[in-house]
């Protein structure tokens, strides 16, 4: 995989924020030296935020992004300003961009607050510092227009997050040479000619350590195991698949799904767990919102509009109201609904998927994921987060 086809959701991301004409969109071109952004005078140039897959070391690959100033006055600022707060959801270091003649304004001060409340790790940059009076050593510098002092600020943004905690999904569940079974459904709804990247980050991880992953669909699971007998340490499954495979694995051996090993990753197992207890609760008036991370093309039989709900309806009984999101869409106000079943978050970065699960927390919302909700279902949960309570340390 090269780095540009490197997934959003395993990248920093690093977002330049500002009011308008502080020289934010210069910037984020010297930064990544390219012309990501359109440049002018005219306030409100910038209308949507504005991405570029790049390296920096030593924090690996990021995704750098350029956002509208957040006191746009046209016509359109409103929304502008909105998708550029929404984006502080997404944010791993916030980079504020103050004009150094003016200084910070009301507008900055606020937006620092919300980098601390929300815990982002976050620069000051005081850029067109040639019009800067009594320049302050301990303060960033830029130039946007020759270039001045960006270097110092790609340097200073390269150390500012500390060495990530690489949150394993199966490296501290096997061995060096002990064997788990991947089950991977290839129908209507998997990409033609890829795994999806749960399966490759699996994939990967387990290669990390030295185990031996056997990828097999449902159909060649049960002589799969036969084959391999007692070697099998570990069986991972889709979702989809959870209540076929558990008949087919025995019960010595553990068993878990990709959207388990993703709760756990992204640091939202025990809340997934809590809330997947709620779906016997469900009533006919209750509202379920189902939350996809990436946008697809739905299909005839897609899992989240069309299997979990039939799911649900025949486990409860019931007939809930179903709402659907996907992509970047995901409501700030959820007080309106009784669950949300979310996907298992493999596109989003750590601190966006535990955001979503954070604002849900926030409002009295109960959340789970796809695989956990369709474990519990299936009554499967206890054996399929089984492996996980025992893990190494």
């Amino acid at each position: 995989m090269s780095l540009n086809e490197m997934p959003s959701g395993v990248r920093t991301h690093i977002v330049f924020y500002g009011c308008t004409n502080v020289g934010k969109s210069s910037l984020v071109n010297k930064f990544t030296n390219q012309d990501l952004s359109i440049v002018s005078s005219k306030e409100g140039t910038t209308t949507d935020p504005v991405r570029k897959a790049m390296e920096i070391l030593p924090l690996g690959p990021v995704v750098v992004i350029d956002t509208p100033g957040l006191d746009d006055t046209t016509a359109l600022g409103e929304l502008r300003i909105q998708r550029t707060q929404n984006m502080l959801l997404k944010t791993d270091i916030a980079i504020l961009v103050v004009d150094a003649a003016k200084g910070i304004t009301a507008t900055d001060e606020e937006l620092i607050e919300k980098f601390k409340t929300l815990e982002i790790a976050y620069l000051i940059v005081y850029n067109k510092g040639d019009q800067a009076v009594n320049k302050d050593a301990s303060k960033i510098y830029t130039n946007a227009l020759t270039g001045e002092g960006v270097n110092e600020l790609r340097e200073k943004v390269g150390h500012l997050l500390p060495e990530s905690a690489d949150k394993p999904l199966v490296r501290d569940l096997v061995n060096k040479g002990d064997m788990l079974v991947l089950v991977v459904p290839i129908d209507s709804s998997a990409p033609k000619g890829r795994l999806i990247l749960p399966q490759q980050q699996v994939i990967r991880d387990a290669l990390e350590v030295g185990a031996v992953p056997v990828v097999c669909q449902v159909d060649e699971l049960a002589s799969t195991l036969a084959r391999l007998g007692d070697n099998v340490k570990l069986v991972v499954t889709d979702s989809q698949a959870f209540r076929e495979v558990a008949a087919i694995v025995p019960e010595r051996t553990p068993l878990t799904s990709f959207s388990i090993l993703m709760a756990r990753a992204k640091g939202n197992l025990i809340p997934s767990v809590k809330g997947a207890r709620v779906i016997n609760t469900i009533t006919d008036e209750d509202v379920i919102l189902i939350s996809e991370g990436c946008t697809h093309h739905r299909q005839c039989e897609d899992i989240g509009t069309v299997k979990l709900p039939n799911l649900i309806r025949k486990f409860t009984g019931k007939n809930p109201i179903f709402e659907f999101t996907s992509g970047g869409e995901y409501p700030q106000n959820l007080t309106n609904y009784k669950l949300i079943i979310h996907c298992g978050a493999c596109t989003l970065t750590e601190r966006e998927a535990s955001g979503r699960y954070k604002l849900a927390a926030s409002q009295g919302v109960a959340i789970t994921n796809y695989g956990i909700a369709i474990a519990s279902m299936n009554g499967i949960l206890e054996r399929s987060i089984k492996i996980l309570d025992e893990r190494k340390d």
